[in-house]
């Protein structure tokens, strides 16, 4: 009787999607080497032969002899004669164990390499907060309902564009921004959010990171002290401290940045970045005595006030609240907004709105960080803007998110009422889940990503604050998607804490 293959190999590696994939001599090559890189296959571990492991996943032994071959030949495996087949000691790769994969980053080879100061200061916050590209993922930070996004419209608008377009491509954009969309988004503006502005005051940027960018480099020197919300936008943190400001925590409570605290503790700040409208990513709101208490203290410190208002158009049954630019009455207010939340991640495209005084050197900046944005893009957009397209939308996504955010709390409170304490908010395209007593934060994010869920821990947007909470994103999926997956982690949950 033939004995059963001896299990020398973590059968996690050849899972079912190599069954799965069409070329499964690529699938053994590439599923052993990533395992070798991310640590699961240390040296000197002994493979099964490739009859063996053949028989173990049911699959062609030459697509395995293949894919030996292939790490032989690269130098990740090695034989010997009459044992078997090995992992190599000495790899071809400089990647090797999972708990080694920081180390890529590490402070000590940057400056080695006598990089300059600002790659130093991104490094930790690059480790620490990597984006996630993964699309596919449930409960991703910041992505709306992108499946609602009109594509075949805003394909026959590019297409549109594009016929027209033989002379304007041809030459150079200005700097700050096609004309025409800068014109409607002085009336957009206006009637949505009470901004006043011209469009001299318009600059048209790459999204919200740039118009950050910008901001710091037009605003601040090394060393300028800048309030920011504790928790607060880690890209924000992470830009600022990049180019050599000291980022100063300002706690967040129920009325939103405490600014008395702010003036009392940091009385020298030059900057504030603030999301007043959402607040980012609790979700709360300035207060109106503490956004003029905010205007009142910067026009008497000289300070600059930079509003990032990157969610308020997904405000579901209130009116949109006063932007801190409408209400400034000194131009101390640096405006930005954002189309990437409403249409879709890759579209970007957002723009600035900065006092007059400054709209030269923010745009003299903007030229030499990337000249211009993309002529195609702004056209279509002004047309989608102009035509009506863009209202109906906002409307209609509107509604749609509502009726997620209804879905995320009622499965939350059906599934999960004695993990999570959650508040219904009026505006957000995702909420916090706050853990209650007697249930670990790491425990739920592990079984959180063996479901592929894109769920962040609250603690990654803390600089002093310690919060033992989840934030799930839900506005990127259907109401029967959301139940369906919050019932899945429950599942999960009630394996280690059983009711």
């Amino acid at each position: 009787m033939r004995r059963k293959p001896q299990a020398q190999f973590p059968l996690l590696l050849l899972e079912e999607r190599l069954l799965k994939e069409g070329n499964i001599k690529e699938s053994v090559y590439h599923t052993i080497r990533n395992a070798i890189l991310d640590g699961r296959l240390n040296a000197g571990i002994k493979l099964p032969s490739t009859r063996a492991l053949a028989e173990m996943m049911s699959i062609s032994r030459n697509s395995v002899i293949a894919g030996f071959e292939r790490l032989s030949d690269e130098g990740y495996l090695y034989s010997k004669q009459g044992s078997g087949t090995y992992i190599s000691n000495n790899l071809p790769d400089e990647l090797v164990k999972t708990n080694n994969r920081l180390h890529a980053l590490d402070k000590p080879k940057y400056h080695a390499l006598n990089l300059s100061p600002t790659v130093d200061n991104l490094t930790n916050s690059w480790v620490q907060s990597r984006p996630c590209t993964d699309k596919h993922q449930m409960f991703n930070i910041g992505i709306g309902c992108v499946d609602q996004f009109p594509h075949e419209l805003w394909g026959r608008l590019l297409g549109r564009v594009w016929r027209k377009s033989k002379h304007a491509i041809t030459l150079y954009n200005h700097p700050d921004g096609y004309t025409p969309l800068k014109k409607l988004l002085v009336d957009y503006v206006l009637s949505t959010r009470g901004v006043h502005c011209s469009e001299e005051q318009i600059i048209i940027v790459n999204g919200t990171q740039q118009a950050i960018n910008l901001a710091a480099r037009v605003l601040l020197k090394q060393g300028d002290k800048v309030w920011l919300d504790d928790p607060g936008y880690d890209s924000a943190k992470a830009i600022l401290t990049g180019l050599g400001a000291e980022v100063a925590p300002i706690f967040s409570d129920q009325e939103g940045m405490n600014i008395a605290y702010g003036a009392t503790h940091h009385p020298e700040a030059k900057l504030i970045y603030t999301t007043p409208s959402h607040q980012f990513p609790l979700g709360g709101t300035l207060s109106l005595p503490r956004r003029l208490a905010l205007l009142d203290w910067a026009q008497k410190n000289n300070a600059w006030i930079f509003e990032d208002d990157y969610n308020s158009e997904f405000r579901f049954l209130s009116k949109p609240i006063q932007a801190l630019q409408g209400l400034d009455n000194h131009q101390r207010v640096i405006y930005a907004g954002t189309f990437s939340k409403m249409m879709y991640p890759g579209f970007r495209l957002g723009f600035l709105i900065v006092p007059r005084m400054l709209s030269d050197a923010f745009t003299m900046m903007k030229y030499y960080s990337d000249s211009q944005c993309s002529y195609l893009e702004q056209a279509a957009l002004a047309q989608f803007i102009q035509e009506g397209h863009y209202a109906r939308h906002v409307r209609k996504i509107r509604k749609i998110c509502y009726e997620r955010q209804n879905a995320f709390f009622k499965a939350i409170n059906l599934y999960l009422p004695d993990i999570f304490d959650v508040e219904m908010t009026d505006s957000g395209i995702h909420t916090v889940c706050w853990i209650k007593q007697g249930y670990d934060l790491h425990v739920i994010l592990e079984q959180c990503r063996l479901l592929n869920f894109g769920a962040q821990p609250l603690a990654r947007y803390c600089i002093k604050s310690k919060n033992n909470a989840i934030l799930f994103g839900y506005a990127a999926h259907t109401e029967l998607k959301i139940t369906n997956s919050i019932q899945a982690l429950s599942e999960k949950l009630r394996n280690i804490y059983p009711i």
